[in-house]
């Protein structure tokens, strides 16, 4: 009997030792901000022992309890007030559960299981977890500022995500055309909630647009150096020639009536200047007349001669008959 017991004692300690190596490496949990993550303990029971017989529990990375259960009921008074209402314990699965996770929450959490015998606790089982929080960045988020410079074709814009855990690592700009891409970085601005812990990151960014062809423009923010969460697009499209400004009616008579003017008096100019070149007849008959005149003066006598031009020979006729008129109307 001595030595089955004996057997006995070895074997159980060698399973004991098992189940502790086996529960050495802490295991990864992922949780999201405001949600529940589990803790899990693994913990096979081979020997089939019931709740009533353990000890179980389950505390963070500081020693504080996050819940305790004795002989199959729940020890609250042993719990840190922290953890008081958001655990459940899955009696199915070994695991516990902690609901509305924070961010605060990220960290190491060790299960803890003893067996109670009559000679007092044993432990025979121990596992370590990682509770990794998580929260989701907001979609990115572009917004155009006010351009001052529209002709220059710069476009200046921000880019924004919000409650989000942990850091990103990175957030740029994309301009993408039909024949090309573009990525423009910057300085990513961040804030982080004293409360929530969460981030708040956006970047401003200025770069020139190709105002010949149609332009799309995609914000992304780069979690893990695989993971990116990108915007929605944002489209400028190609701007058309800008065509000339019509010119006002009034503008138009206006010049109208300028080029009229300024015809007419060409026009008046040049007759003018035609007029004193070239006398008319009645001029050259009063030149024959002075001459005629003088004639007279110095000769008794004067002999007509017969005139080169048509024009003296019309000046003599009239000439003589309005003398001959003249003495008509004295004889009368």
């Amino acid at each position: 009997m001595g030595t089955c017991d004996s057997t006995m004692g070895l074997r159980n300690t060698l399973i004991v030792m098992a189940l502790l190596l086996s529960g050495a490496a802490s295991l990864k949990s992922h949780a999201f901000f405001n949600e529940t993550g589990e803790l899990p303990c693994h913990f096979p029971n081979t020997q089939n022992l019931s709740l009533d017989e353990l000890v179980i529990f389950w505390q963070d990375q500081n020693k504080l309890v996050l819940y305790e259960l004795f002989k199959g009921q729940e020890k609250p008074n042993n719990v840190n007030p922290k953890y008081i209402g958001r655990t459940s314990f899955d009696q199915d699965s070994w695991t516990l559960r902690l609901h509305n996770v924070q961010i605060k929450d990220t960290g190491s959490y060790q299960c803890f299981i003893h067996h109670r015998r009559s000679q007092g606790l044993v432990s025979i089982h121990q596992m370590s977890s990682d509770l990794i929080v998580l929260a989701n960045f907001s979609q990115p988020e572009i917004r155009l500022i006010a351009n001052q410079t529209e002709k220059s074709n710069i476009i200046n814009l921000t880019c924004s995500s919000i409650q989000g855990y942990p850091e990103p690592q990175r957030m740029y700009v994309s301009l993408n055309t039909t024949n090309s891409s573009s990525t423009y970085d910057a300085v990513m601005k961040k804030s982080q909630s004293n409360i929530t812990e969460l981030y708040n990151v956006s970047i401003s960014v200025s770069f020139p647009i190709p105002p010949e062809t149609n332009v799309t423009i995609f914000c992304a923010l780069q979690l893990e150096p695989t993971k990116i969460i990108l915007s929605q697009p944002y489209n400028i499209d190609a701007k058309s020639p800008v065509p000339s400004p019509p010119v006002p009616d009034h503008i138009l008579w206006i010049a109208a009536l300028l080029v009229t003017v300024v015809v007419s008096g060409m026009v008046f100019l040049t007759l003018k200047k035609r007029k004193k070149k070239q006398p008319g007849p009645s001029n050259e008959c009063e030149i024959i007349k002075v001459e005629e005149k003088e004639s007279e003066q110095t000769a008794k006598r004067v002999e007509l001669q017969e005139p080169e031009r048509s024009d003296e020979v019309q000046c003599d006729v009239n000439i003589s008959k309005t003398a001959s008129d003249n003495k008509s109307a004295t004889d009368f």
